[in-house]
């Protein structure tokens, strides 16, 4: 892979730390500030409203920036708004500080989508599995090292960590992006070609199992910590090693389900979303169990991340096809943290209305239940077509 694309990947494992850190950290964050868990809650939520309200906002402000110049802007607000995280005395500080953050998550992913595509001609799907290899990474070691770092030192020095990543990401951006990559046959950017793609149902339906899939898996991630404590009955310390977990079965899970994915997308998907229902029942009726707990956990993050690789491809293709990428791009990446804020907000509620620390699983088994069936209506949809095609 070319320099440029490690570049990338090296501020999406930024960006995935800063995303799935919260998880692991929101009893601390919660204990400092003397505030529930379903407050702190607020953390993961207000991140993803950020970054789904103003990815598409932040897109169309600065399309005619140059790409490079544009993905050093979003950087910086990675620098600044983990910094605020980090230096935070009050909670509304922190939500500030993560707000700010999220303004850099949807654009940056999205770009830099566009920009692996460019480098990698003939390697396109490839270029985007590496650089989202950035976010598999930062579960896999990043989240529950910094978890762990929470639970020894300080949640503040984490986000203190995390603003060196990106400062190095920044200098490595800088220095190895080529600052020429548009297409020369590429038509100008567009607001209305852009918008009109939004036309397609079949683009829609994408977009909403983005939401509804990811918020599956979010409701009960985010709320992972007083599962594994409360019910479990285990060590605090014992949350990173859990999130770990989640991380493996998100790096396999994202792996096998791009590769499977590019002969049988629809089968994949539509496999995955019930299996991640079925398993999400699971934890929640058996969560007590220890070794329940660990496998579900695992098999949540795998059959969950199987299709968001291949789903932001679909997306992608689609809106290419329609002659409008730039757009499309980044906002399949905030409807995804729609899913993160949706799922943050009704795991908080059910904590909040009292059915018990392990009720987001519950939930996020509806919510995963409803992605299926929408994802069997595309499958419906495009087999009516194919055979209105061929008579």
């Amino acid at each position: 892979m070319p320099l440029a694309i490690w570049a990338l990947a090296m501020m999406t494992f930024g960006i995935g730390i800063t995303e799935f850190s919260i998880s692991g950290l929101l009893p601390f964050i919660s204990h400092d500030f003397s505030i529930s868990i379903d407050d702190a809650g607020y953390a993961a939520t207000v991140y993803a409203l950020g970054v789904f309200i103003f990815t598409p906002i932040i897109v169309i402000l600065g399309a005619k920036v140059p790409q490079k110049k544009m993905l050093l802007i979003l950087v910086s607000f990675f620098i600044i708004g983990n910094l605020v995280t980090a230096w935070s005395p009050y909670f509304f500080v922190t939500l500030i500080g993560r707000f700010i953050t999220s303004l850099a998550h949807g654009a940056f992913i999205g770009i830099g989508s566009l920009i692996a595509v460019e480098l990698c001609k003939g390697r396109e799907t490839a270029a985007i599995s590496f650089m989202f290899s950035g976010l598999t990474l930062s579960t896999l070691i990043g989240t529950p090292l910094v978890t762990y770092l929470g639970y020894k030192i300080s949640w503040h020095f984490v986000f203190y960590m995390i603003t060196f990543i990106g400062v190095v990401a920044f200098i490595a951006v800088a220095k190895l992006v080529p600052s020429d990559i548009k297409k020369e046959d590429e038509a100008d950017f567009n607001l209305a070609r852009e918008f009109a793609v939004f036309k397609d149902m079949d683009v829609l339906i994408a977009l909403a199992i983005t939401v509804l899939g990811p918020a599956a898996f979010f409701t009960s991630i985010t709320y992972i910590a007083p599962v594994v404590t409360h019910v479990a009955g285990l060590h605090d310390t014992t949350v990173s090693i859990v999130l770990f977990v989640f991380g493996l079965g998100l790096c396999i899970g994202n792996t096998l389900g791009g590769k499977l994915a590019v002969k049988s997308l629809m089968p994949v998907l539509l496999f995955s979303l019930l299996l991640q229902a079925i398993m999400l029942l699971i934890l929640y009726f058996m969560a007590a169990n220890q070794w329940v707990l660990f496998i579900s956990v695992f098999l949540i993050a795998a059959f969950g991340f199987a299709t968001v690789s291949p789903i932001q491809h679909l997306v992608m293709t689609k809106a290419r096809q329609a002659g409008a990428a730039n757009l499309i791009s980044s906002f399949n990446i905030g409807m995804f943290n729609l899913g993160n804020a949706l799922g943050a907000w009704i795991g908080g509620l059910t904590i909040a209305y009292q059915f018990g620390y392990s009720s987001p699983n519950f939930a996020g088994a509806i919510l995963s239940i409803a992605a299926f069936l929408l994802a069997l209506v595309s499958y419906y949809r495009g087999r009516i077509r194919n055979t209105s095609s061929v008579v």
